[in-house]
């Protein structure tokens, strides 16, 4: 029994995504709260260069699969960006120290 070729070229990405994958999470968990937020502020640069890529992808794409595909990237890489920045703002606003604290009455 033969195995396809398919399989045998699928196998190399699918075991460095499951390594990155399980590699992510591993360092993720162990960040202290305290850095959290610069995590996230260097994550949403990264994520704004993948939304350019996505639509220099979607510009170079000359096929209708190909368009679709980076219509999705770049709709999704964008989404990816604006969720960052709404999370790490709330972040922020979390330490906010310049709200002024309630006067107790006594």
């Amino acid at each position: 029994m033969t195995v396809p070729t398919w399989v045998i070229e699928i196998i190399p990405p699918v075991y460095i995504a499951v390594l990155a994958a399980i590699t992510g999470y591993e360092v993720i968990s162990r960040v202290p709260t305290l850095l959290h937020t610069p995590l996230m502020s260097g994550s949403n640069f990264i994520h704004g260069v993948v939304l350019v890529g996505a639509m220099v992808a979607l510009g170079a794409a000359s096929t209708g699969p190909e368009q679709i595909v980076g219509f999705l990237a770049v709709v999704l890489a964008a989404a990816n960006v604006t969720g960052g920045y709404a999370v790490t703002e709330r972040i922020l606003e979390m330490f906010n120290r310049s709200k002024p604290t309630p006067k107790k009455q006594g």
